[in-house]
């Protein structure tokens, strides 16, 4: 499993990631408590779990304004792609909750694919098909060449609901809570926030990993998966690596600091 990860851990952005500028929001500074969940990568069953134990949390709290705040990386790898968009794109749930979603890079280029599935066949040894399966597409999942994608790209579109493409297109790249920053994989060190890539928020490891922010800020992240949350320098990154682990993670931010739930 962990070789598995390492490789993982190898993969970098691929030299068409868009230089577009995803959405950046601000959070009120007081507002609390914040839930912030790791990469999900189609495990539905550990999200919808997640949820009802951060709701079994702020009914024993009563807690005041709670916000859940998702990393990004809803989809590939694990077996329920479609049912966690469904989940997430479906409207506000009638517990309360105030919920944001973070684009992960892999939302990022599985929106890549369905605008050009022949010169985005890379998607589909990234994870990718395992979504295709999950919309019923299992028999195109094995597709490589530029051409057959081509002839597929009709009916890949057609299976995937607009409700989920509009989702994806919307998602924010950074949501910014006075010292705290929200990404999927993290920020390129000392640079400012409002100079930061998508590519980076999106895909960044190293320098980022080894070396924190460079900013008096704290980064919560995903993108970059362990046997368990690292509390680094300047950073906590919760990518327990749901798909393989069975693990998915919750981090609890209060005005007191922050704790695993």
């Amino acid at each position: 499993m962990f070789a598995f990860l390492r490789k993982i851990l190898r993969q970098t952005a691929p030299d068409n990631v868009a230089q577009q500028r995803r959405t950046r929001l601000a959070l009120d500074p007081a507002r609390a408590p914040v839930y912030a969940i790791g990469d999900i990568h189609g495990c539905y069953a550990a999200l919808v779990a997640l949820e009802d134990r951060i709701r079994r949390d702020i009914a024993r709290t009563g807690a005041g304004r709670p916000l859940i705040v998702y990393l990004g990386d809803y989809i590939d790898r694990g077996p329920d792609s479609r049912r966690v968009l469904e989940h997430l794109s479906g409207g506000s749930p009638a517990d309360g909750i105030e919920r944001i979603a973070l684009c992960g890079n892999h939302d990022d280029t599985f929106l890549k694919f369905l605008r050009e599935p022949a010169g985005n066949a890379a998607w589909l040894d990234f994870g990718g098909d395992a979504t295709l399966r999950s919309y019923g597409l299992g028999h195109l999942a094995h597709l490589r060449r530029p051409k057959e994608l081509a002839r597929a790209a009709d009916a890949i579109r057609a299976a995937v609901p607009r409700e989920h493409v509009a989702f994806l297109e919307g998602l924010p790249a950074m949501l910014v809570q006075g010292g705290r920053v929200f990404v999927h994989a993290g920020i390129r060190p000392g640079l400012p926030l409002d100079a930061q890539s998508d590519a980076d928020l999106l895909w960044i490891r190293e320098p980022f990993l080894a070396e924190g922010p460079g900013l008096p800020i704290t980064v919560i992240h995903g993108h970059t998966p362990g046997e368990e949350p690292v509390f680094g320098p300047g950073r906590i990154g919760i990518d327990t690596g749901c798909f393989a682990t069975g693990r998915l993670t919750a981090l609890k931010l209060t005005e007191a600091g922050a704790a695993l739930l």
